[in-house]
């Protein structure tokens, strides 16, 4: 402890990081500087910093990260198609590289010699954090206070914030565990610990339910360059405007709705709702695009390699060798996804209805069921007899073996 002098804590000023920034100038008697990421949460930043100092904070730091944050962390994973366990579009996983950046970055520009955060050890957010921080600046040393204390309860947690005189007039009690921002919103805890249960609609915040989603269909156009969005319906949009817009125009449509059962990192299974809009309808009409534009067999690679980057974002190797690797293969492949989409929004579904790109690989002429010149069918004939040379051989073996 006494190596450490200034540290720099994640904070959003709640109730966990507020209680957090006192016990750790309490139990390391350190300088603390706070770190707060606007990634598009849409939650009150106001007077975060003012209340960050009168907790005991030195400095605040309260900074805008959603340009960066749409384009050089969720345009990258949504160029590579990623989705966890076949449903989950990743929207807390990608956003704690981009904030444990900002954290280091803070931590070298004001000689701290540590990090910290909020994270329980139950959860993936601590391994996420800190592999980053390992990754960017191994010399730093990381403070988990969910680790090191003997709290244990929200009740003692209240009891800490009374006695030392923690303001918590903005920290609301609430029933689920929510994390939101531009790509998703999170929730976990409450009655969705039971996987049976139903989800309350309280469960729910950027998306309408579906029973009040408009009953017609609003059609779209999305413009995609290599792959990354750029406009909709012709106009075109930085990163993190696009992604509201969309957010705002998907929502309204009920589209983006997911109840799963995952597998975290640390080994247990969690059960949570989760809210993409946005992402839902780019993950589908880029897809659509690739159709379109992508070689048969750079896609089918692609797509092997589409579970184990996603792997790499869910448990925290962003700043890996592997995920640069990877992210190289993804965005060669993405070169020629250059294109509009047309899609509909109703009722929770997104259907695409049309597409096109100066890159597109369909040819009519070969496609066509009508009279062409360009394709000869008898050539199917020795194609097919080759493919089916080793199953001929494979049955005749296997009657000879039960011979």
């Amino acid at each position: 402890m006494s190596t450490i002098k200034k540290v720099v804590l994640a904070y959003s000023g709640g109730l966990d990081t507020s209680i957090i920034l006192k016990w750790l100038t309490i139990q390391y008697n350190c300088e603390v500087i706070t770190c707060t990421a606007d990634l598009g949460q849409e939650e009150e930043l106001d007077g975060l910093e003012q209340k960050a100092l009168s907790t005991g904070a030195s400095k605040a730091y309260v900074d805008d990260l959603q340009e960066e944050f749409a384009r050089d962390f969720v345009f990258p994973m949504l160029r590579a198609g990623a989705v966890y366990e076949g449903r989950y579009l990743l929207g807390t996983s990608i956003a704690r590289p981009c904030i444990a950046k900002r954290l280091v970055e803070i931590a070298q520009a004001e000689g701290a010699q540590a990090i910290s955060h909020g994270a329980t050890g139950k959860g993936n957010d601590q391994v996420r954090f800190e592999l980053t921080a390992m990754a960017l600046a191994p010399q730093l040393q990381v403070i988990a206070p969910w680790r090191e204390w003997t709290m244990q309860s929200r009740t003692e947690l209240l009891a800490f914030a009374t006695e030392h005189g923690i303001p918590m007039g903005a920290s609301k009690a609430s029933l689920y565990s929510i994390d939101r921002n531009l790509l998703h919103c999170s929730f976990e805890g409450g009655e969705l610990e039971d996987p049976w249960n139903e989800p309350a609609e309280a469960s729910h915040c950027t998306t309408t339910p579906i029973a009040l989603a408009p009953n017609q269909p609003e059609v779209v156009e999305i413009d995609f360059e290599k792959g990354d969005p750029v406009a909709i319906n012709g106009v075109r949009l930085s990163p993190a405007a696009l992604m509201k817009q969309l957010n705002t125009i998907a929502g309204k449509h009920g589209v983006g709705r997911i109840n799963m059962v995952e597998n975290r990192f640390v080994g247990m299974k969690s059960r949570g709702v989760y809210e993409t809009p946005a992402g839902t309808v780019l993950q589908l009409a880029r897809r659509d695009l690739e159709g379109l534009t992508m070689d048969r067999e750079v896609m089918h690679l692609r797509d092997s390699l589409i579970q184990r980057y996603a792997e790499c974002v869910y448990y925290g190797f962003w700043y890996a060798p592997e995920r640069e690797a990877l992210q190289a293969l993804m965005d060669k492949a993405a070169e020629t996804v250059t294109g509009t989409v047309r899609v509909s929004l109703c009722k929770g579904h997104v259907q695409t209805l049309g597409r096109k790109s100066p890159f597109s690989l369909y040819d009519a002429n070969l496609a066509t069921f009508e009279k062409d010149t360009v394709y000869n069918q008898a050539d199917a004939t020795g194609f097919i007899r080759l493919q089916g040379l080793r199953l001929k051989a494979w049955k005749k073996q296997r009657e000879a073996g039960s011979k």
